[in-house]
């Protein structure tokens, strides 16, 4: 079985690319933005331009 990320806009609280990849592994989308602010915090702001980078990249869910 293929699957394929997507950026999930209607559930996500600001690109969507949080909500996408809970979605792709099956995680609860609170705990993958906790863990996102925490490496935001502690990783010196490289995480924000990862951010970027995949809501950018990748495709929109429908």
């Amino acid at each position: 079985m293929s699957r394929q990320f997507l950026v999930n806009k209607t559930q996500g609280k600001v690109l969507g690319v949080c909500a996408g990849i809970a979605n792709y592994f099956g995680w609860d989308a609170t705990l993958v933005r906790i863990g996102f602010v925490a490496a935001a915090v502690f990783g010196l702001g490289s995480p924000v331009i990862l951010y970027l980078l995949i809501a950018l990249i990748a495709p929109s869910a429908p």
